[in-house]
């Protein structure tokens, strides 16, 4: 079974960066696109980003564009999130998913994903 582990988050005033990862075992890391999620309490989950097998990147959600840059390192079998200019709204608990099929695109649909780590804390202080 795919076992998926976020790491990185922490507690961080606004305006600070935090550098999330997210290691995938028993899944052959490089076919499977890879996304980044978040969940704030009382709100639906949301999508951050995802990264296809061969490195096409997608950005979603409008308050995070130019501020989080997602990233994969298929050798090291680990994805990223690069957090910078943090704001309390973007307090959540942030999960990373690999994609149901191989070769997938990517989604921002968290349908599209079977696979998905317990989520690492992320509070942001004002």
């Amino acid at each position: 079974q795919v076992q998926v582990v976020e790491s990185g988050g922490g507690l961080v005033q606004a305006g600070g960066s935090l550098r999330l990862s997210c290691t995938a075992s028993r899944l052959t890391f490089d076919r499977y696109a890879l996304g980044w999620f978040r969940q704030a309490p009382g709100k639906e989950r949301e999508a951050i980003s995802c990264i296809t097998y061969n490195g096409g990147i997608f950005y979603y959600g409008d308050s995070m564009k130019g501020r989080f840059t997602a990233s994969r390192d298929n050798a090291m079998n680990t994805l990223y999130l690069q957090m910078n200019s943090l704001q309390p709204e973007d307090t959540a608990m942030y999960y990373c998913a690999a994609s149901a099929a191989r070769y997938a695109p990517c989604s921002g649909q968290a349908s599209s994903y079977n696979s998905w780590g317990q989520g690492t804390q992320v509070t942001v202080s004002s």
